[in-house]
């Protein structure tokens, strides 16, 4: 994503909406995780919820703005995001586009051809 952001920084804002960990150490923790020594219990608290955003973004090197759901995981519930889900709104505020539950879902293809329609859009 950060090619993306970087390309259309100045006509697209891109933020990471935090959910929730999604293989945490009391839940379904893979072997990856294990290897790549991210070893995140389920979060408690926001303050341990904005903890594991922070690993999540340092560990997955998102250079763009990162926001955390609350505790409620409205917005997770709102966006169906679990586990994971990538989203364009347009200007109007709708949403534009959106993928498949990640990580199968990740299409950054798909999403740029969106983001280019909705510019044109624009234009």
């Amino acid at each position: 994503m950060n090619a993306l952001e970087e390309k259309y920084r100045d006509r697209v804002q891109f933020l990471l909406v935090y959910i929730r960990e999604a293989h945490s150490t009391d839940g379904w923790q893979t072997p990856r995780n294990k290897r790549e020594g991210v070893l995140l219990e389920s979060a408690k608290t926001f303050e341990m919820k904005e903890e594991h955003a922070t690993v999540c973004q340092r560990k997955l090197d998102i250079r763009f703005t990162t926001l955390i759901d609350e505790m409620d995981n409205k917005v997770e519930s709102d966006y169906t995001a679990w586990p994971d889900r990538l989203y364009l709104v347009g200007k109007d505020g709708r949403v534009a586009w959106k993928s498949g539950p990640g990580p199968q879902g990740f299409r950054p293809a798909q999403l740029e051809a969106a983001i280019v329609k909705e510019l044109e859009k624009a234009n």
